[in-house]
């Protein structure tokens, strides 16, 4: 029987590679984005990263004790992520957006799907689920965040990490959150919590991808 982080990978590769592959994130990672365009990711990812250790909170708070390892790595995670949407703020503010704008800021309908449907899966298929969407945004952001980050920096003329920070620092450090990610998801045995992960990483990539295809 094949480790599940290798059974994950194996059924969700094709929602993650319609997202490298979609014209738009080509282009992106290629040739970086108008400064309105960026703008637009950054609050987008401002609500993305908002919401992201509220459901964690609520995934953990309906973990099953058969799951405490989950219960725990959840917990480790939360306070690793704490205030990150803080340096999303600071980026956008490095391209001319007030932090009251990103505050006021509605998500489109796609963020909005996205955060839901999250909360929805934590509360009402599997709190495992999380890990599903945890999996889908570090991959985003381990393998595609450093070529992205260098185009944004290179297309905006921008120096160091400034107005890149978040996008820059997260694809250096998901790297080392997807080695303790796999190592968790291998501890889940029970066929429920599986699927609901894997149900969940495909929600996520297919809505990440509409978001980001429609900046």
């Amino acid at each position: 029987m094949l480790p599940f982080f290798v059974d994950l990978i194996s059924r969700t590769d094709e929602a993650r590679r319609a997202f490298e592959t979609h014209p738009v994130v080509l282009d992106a990672v290629a040739n970086g984005m108008a400064v309105a365009r960026y703008r637009q990711l950054l609050l987008e990812l401002y609500n993305v990263v908002w919401h992201f250790n509220p459901v964690c909170a609520a995934a953990a708070s309906r973990v099953p004790d058969a799951q405490a390892q989950v219960r725990y790595f959840l917990y480790e995670h939360m306070h690793e992520e704490s205030g990150h949407e803080e340096w999303v703020i600071n980026d956008l503010g490095a391209v001319g957006v007030e932090r009251t704008a990103a505050h006021a800021h509605l998500p489109s309908m796609h963020t909005l799907a996205l955060t839901g449907y999250n909360y929805w899966s934590a509360d009402r298929r599997h709190p495992c689920s999380v890990l599903g969407m945890m999996y889908t945004l570090e991959v985003i952001a381990s393998v595609y965040g450093g070529p992205f980050a260098s185009a944004i920096r290179e297309s905006l003329l921008l120096e160091g990490e400034r107005g890149i920070s978040f996008i820059s620092s997260h694809a250096t450090m998901d790297t080392e959150h997807m080695a303790e990610l796999r190592t968790v998801l291998n501890t889940v045995t029970d066929e429920a919590a599986r699927e609901a992960i894997i149900e969940s990483a495909l929600v996520n990539f297919h809505h990440f991808t509409a978001m980001f295809a429609a900046i």
